[in-house]
């Protein structure tokens, strides 16, 4: 999707990102573009770094060297400015981490209030659309417990939206779901990308990363193995430790 990559340059830049925890290093000297407007899916073996990389982009996680700009600008080392950075990165965990006690409009509306001054009227307003968006308008006053998984990690998704985000991460949003509930989600996520959000989605969903993502990297160990466009990767996974993680996806 080059044509969508301007108008500055890439949303995402990550140059020689290292990060290691203790002896074990789970980042090695990651070298990563996303361009604005980009749908990429992350790939790879459980431990191979995926949920890390993510944690780095938005902040949630000090590197160890290397950098990652954001928007043109360094997010490592700012201090408090990393607060209004991560304010235009939306997140959406395997968990669907809302608070138990809120309704669902209340989980939605609480960051656009507290953090960015919102009216409530008007993030109510904003929430309701968002409802609208993710397919379950008739929800607002129901808590979380009174719903399914599916339709929790649609409100998990319509929260990150409220901020209004630049950027959305996905760290295998669906691993949590029953198998019906799945499709639900992933509908919801192929909407954004058609919308032109840029995302970054680690994701076991081959299906989804054929039809809608433009790249689809492949981690393992730390280390990008693959970057290609999805119908190349699947076609010729170039190298040995990609196409076996294809083969054993595929045919699960």
């Amino acid at each position: 999707m080059e044509e969508s990559k301007g108008p500055n340059g890439p949303l995402v830049e990550l140059s020689g990102v290292t990060k290691s925890f203790g002896d074990n290093v789970v980042l090695n000297e990651i070298d990563l573009r996303i361009g604005r407007g980009e749908a990429v899916v992350v790939a790879g073996p459980s431990g191979s770094g995926k949920s890390t990389m993510l944690r780095c982009i938005n902040g949630l996680e000090p590197i160890d060297s290397g950098s990652i700009r954001f928007g043109g600008r360094a997010i490592e080392g700012i201090g408090r400015e990393i607060y209004g950075i991560r304010a235009q990165i939306g997140m959406v965990f395997q968990q669907f981490n809302l608070f138990p006690h809120m309704t669902v409009i209340d989980n939605i509306t609480l960051a656009p209030v507290r953090v960015q001054g919102t009216s409530v009227e008007e993030a109510r307003r904003r929430g309701r659309e968002l409802l609208e968006r993710v397919g379950i308008p008739d929800k607002e006053d129901d808590v979380p417990a009174d719903l399914s998984g599916g339709q929790q990690q649609r409100v998990a998704i319509a929260r990150a939206l409220a901020v209004d985000p630049k950027l959305m991460l996905f760290d295998e949003p669906t691993s949590a779901l029953d198998p019906e509930m799945i499709r639900e989600v992933l509908d919801v996520m192929r909407d954004l990308a058609r919308d032109g959000m840029t995302m970054i989605v680690v994701t076991h969903e081959m299906g989804f990363a054929r039809e809608v993502c433009d790249r689809l990297i492949f981690i393992d160990e730390g280390v990008i193995v693959e970057d290609a466009p999805p119908e190349e990767f699947f076609k010729a996974t170039g190298s040995a430790r990609a196409k076996e993680f294809v083969d054993k996806i595929i045919h699960h």
